[in-house]
């Protein structure tokens, strides 16, 4: 699924335009993306845990001549699957 057919399927199931769904959805995106810039943490009970994952400065290899370099430190976005989210992917059903 790309995010047009997401928007389509907001709009579907939620009975809105086209237009407003794509808006809510860049909204949510956009919401996400400005916490985990802030560094906060996403959670969608049910869903799963969107947070940022730090990564320090590293000694590393240039593949071409094999010269040592220093990679410098990183942020990455991560996802973490609740489990309700991982029970409907494996076919699980709660009793």
């Amino acid at each position: 699924m790309n995010q047009t057919e997401l928007i389509d399927y907001v709009a579907k199931t939620t009975g809105i335009t086209k237009a407003a769904a794509g808006k809510a959805v860049a909204a949510v995106f956009e919401h996400v993306t400005d916490a985990l810039k802030k560094g906060e943490e996403v959670r969608l009970t049910g869903f799963g845990s969107f947070s940022v994952s730090e990564r320090g400065e590293r000694a590393g290899r240039n593949p071409r001549t094999g010269e040592s370099i220093t990679l410098a430190a990183t942020k990455s976005p991560k996802f973490t699957a609740g489990k309700a989210l991982k029970d409907a992917v494996n076919g699980s059903v709660e009793a």
